[in-house]
């Protein structure tokens, strides 16, 4: 073995360690890895950076950028309002709300199709008297089954299609995965809609508001400010830093009206009765008859909570959201957002004291306050969905929705077709949306996952370097040697099941770039097509149903489920051994 196989070996396995240890974000971990590739010579410092130009990469952005486009036209908003009749059984919601999520996932971001669905589940839910327990972590498989069915589907699909053409000289097509992931979605959509569902706790429709609100009793209180308080003319944002900002004044009462979600800066006067909450280990010793006196305390304040003008509100950290990695002490969101932050849940454990140094994650979900407008627009801004319906009509749809789909279903006919290739033609299609005012192009940055394309660039030079160095035929030969005179469709059940397990653990997206050039030496060592062995890789890797870190899907609907690691793997395992049994025979069928 070489150096280089060496260097390169121990980079990626240092670099699987790192995805899985999850202390630093996959993007991060992935650009260390390249660049200690570079530092060892294993990737030329003049090609370092040239997955970012990959056309994967670039399809990766310009389809995040058409998902945004379609989410303004409005009529994917009008298809998920027309559910509500669905909900009159569990197996109908079920299925009616995955298989819609499952076709807007074929055609757009995973993540863009599950935030579309979730308040509206959440809210037929509650209508239903039904928990949400038992519907979200189908919905988010279906965003991953999905993705199986085109080439943009997933990011996966499109490394694979990428290094078909590095060994072929030609890519995938659009629509070339249809024939193994159309079946694979579609039973594994009857298996959710039948029997995935019902091995889910029922938590007797016990959601997140439900626990946030039986917890946050002992933490909410009325206190009066007496003569001579220490705190008569002293500013709400004086006393918040008293107290090392672990509370939060909700509203003051003060000469028969009430402030809702005061300012900072408000000004504390004689007599003023402050709704505080927090921790009441920092604010019962105030309440001493001389800085505060405590008047009432636990459900009986929260009257003062919200009104028509002030809203309670529950909304979770999306992938995108500015807020992950910072803590609440930084980001100041009373000060600097005019919104209180009351109460975080993260895997089904609503936290009300010590939020200050909190830091905020992926699938968090948030409990803030705060007047409706600026709270909506405020939450939208810094990445957080908000999990509830709002009442809205429905969109009318304008000419411009009718535009944008035109211009999205000819780049899909052009691709199909070959009059032009998949990045050229969803390029185009983002830029003419833009053009014709269906994005802006402040919701084109905003709608680009930047993680996802910095964990794309760093990594595909990676997995081209698996192939220049050999290091991918010395995995391929072992495993050939391994397995004997095994046949070639056990050889494939092989590629698909630690492509499966990989993604589990670390990401899609890395699971194809490292196991495409493995699957690949091994087509090539049996002298065999390469296309079945690929499409093992592209099966497997978007099959990440056993935990909630394998897919930005399933942890994003960890904390509104109230979910554990436990109950993915519940309703996933037999969800794989289905996509195993019926994906080998289909890739056998279709591609050999």
């Amino acid at each position: 073995m070489t150096y280089e196989q060496l260097a390169l070996f121990a980079i990626l396995a240092a670099t699987l360690f790192g995805f899985v240890w999850n202390y630093w974000r996959y993007d991060i971990v992935a650009g260390l890895a390249l660049m200690l590739a570079v530092y060892a010579g294993i990737v030329p410092a003049k090609s370092a950076f040239d997955g970012f130009a990959h056309p994967a990469v670039i399809t990766v952005g310009a389809v995040l950028v058409i998902s945004r486009a379609l989410q303004n036209t409005g009529i994917v908003d009008r298809l998920v309002r027309l559910l509500a009749p669905t909900r009159r059984t569990t197996t109908l919601q079920v299925g009616a709300g995955s298989g819609l999520v499952l076709l807007l996932s074929a055609v757009m971001n995973n993540v863009g199709a599950l935030a579309l669905m979730l308040p509206v589940t959440i809210r037929n839910a509650a209508r239903a008297r039904r928990s949400v327990s038992l519907l979200l972590i189908p919905l988010s498989f279906a965003s991953l089954l999905g993705g199986m069915v085109t080439l943009i589907g997933t990011p996966p699909n499109l490394v694979i299609a990428s290094f078909r053409e590095d060994y072929t000289g030609q890519a995938f097509g659009m629509f070339d995965f249809t024939p193994v992931g159309g079946v694979v979605a579609l039973a594994g959509l009857v298996y959710l809609t039948l029997i995935g569902w019902r091995l889910l706790p029922d938590k007797n429709g016990d959601t997140e508001a439900a626990r946030f609100r039986r917890k946050i009793d002992a933490f909410v209180a009325e206190v009066r400010v007496p003569e001579g308080s220490p705190f008569d003319d002293v500013g709400i944002g004086q006393l918040e830093d008293l107290c090392e900002n672990e509370i939060t004044v909700m509203a003051i009462h003060r000469d028969g009206e009430r402030i809702y979600a005061p300012h900072s800066q408000q000004i504390l006067e004689f007599g003023d009765i402050l709704v505080v909450q927090g921790d009441p280990s920092i604010w019962e010793p105030l309440c001493d008859g001389k800085r505060f006196d405590l008047l009432v305390r636990g459900e009986a304040s929260q009257q003062a909570l919200a009104t028509q003008a002030v809203a309670l509100a529950e909304a979770v950290v999306m992938p995108n959201s500015p807020l992950i990695g910072r803590s609440a002490r930084r980001i100041r969101m009373h000060d600097n957002f005019g919104i209180n932050l009351l109460a975080v849940a993260r895997q089904s454990n609503p936290t009300i004291s010590r939020l200050k140094n909190t830091k905020f994650e992926v699938g968090d979900v948030l409990l803030m306050q705060g007047e409706r407008e600026r709270l909506e627009r405020t939450l939208a801004n810094i990445g957080c969905l908000i999990l509830a319906d709002r009442g809205s009509a429905t969109a009318s749809i304008g000419y411009r929705a009718w535009i944008g789909f035109g211009i999205f279903g000819f780049a899909l006919l052009t691709a199909a077709s070959g009059l032009a290739s998949a990045p050229i033609a969803l390029v185009s299609a983002a830029i003419a949306m833009v053009i014709a005012r269906i994005v802006s192009l402040q919701e084109v940055y905003d709608s680009i996952e930047w993680p996802i394309i910095m964990l794309l660039g760093a990594l595909i030079p990676l997995g081209l370097a698996m192939k220049t160095t050999g290091a991918a035929s010395i995995i391929a030969s072992s495993l050939i040697n391994i397995g004997g005179g095994m046949p070639v469709w056990a050889t494939i059940a092989i590629i698909l099941v630690v492509s499966m397990w990989l993604s589990d653990l670390i990401h899609n997206t890395p699971t194809a770039v490292l196991m495409a050039p493995v699957a690949a030496g091994i087509a090539e060592g049996l002298q065999l097509s390469v296309d079945p062995f690929l499409m093992a890789v592209a099966v497997g890797s978007a099959s990440a149903f056993l935990t909630p870190i394998g897919h930005q899907s399933n942890t994003l609907v960890m904390g509104p489920g109230g979910y554990n690691f436990t109950d993915y793997a519940r309703v996933g395992a037999p969800l794989q051994v289905i996509i195993l049994m019926v994906a080998v025979p289909a890739i056998v069928l279709v591609w050999m």
